[in-house]
């Protein structure tokens, strides 16, 4: 989980303006303020990543009944900072945060996106199949 300098592992959120700035550069789909607002303060937990200057480069979030499901979302890195195992460090970061404070047996998932699949695999993720994610479209 540690990063490697000069990059600091920071715990909880970005501020919301590196929130949404890091989704829309990452390739995420664009939110406004107050969905980024909501996500925020509706997560379980999250982290995010500092460059030397301290500007949030990475993050992620998980969002959790506290019980025994856990969704990890918003994982996200500047296009300028990656390949250099940040968004690693950031599921690292939540997965061993919900091992640690969730009851045992918690169930982690996410959605992966054809560009982290790799990652997520890496980390222990298997595909669900024959179950398929779905989703209802925003109005």
């Amino acid at each position: 989980m540690p990063v490697a300098a000069p990059y600091k592992l920071v715990v909880g959120a970005p501020p919301l303006d590196d929130y949404l700035r890091l989704r829309r550069d990452s390739g995420l789909s664009p939110k406004q303020p107050e969905q980024g607002a909501g996500a925020i303060a509706g997560s379980w937990s999250a982290c995010h990543v500092v460059d030397a200057d301290g500007t949030p480069v990475a993050m992620g979030r998980t969002i959790g009944d506290g019980g025994w499901y856990f969704h990890i979302a918003d994982i996200a890195t500047d296009p300028a900072h990656q390949r250099q195992g940040l968004g690693r460090a950031v599921v690292e970061w939540l997965v061993a945060d919900v091992r640690a404070r969730a009851p045992q047996g918690a169930y982690i998932t996410l959605v992966g996106d054809p560009p982290g699949q790799r990652l997520y695999r890496s980390l222990g993720f298997e595909d669900v199949a024959p179950s398929l994610g779905m989703a209802l479209p925003p109005e």
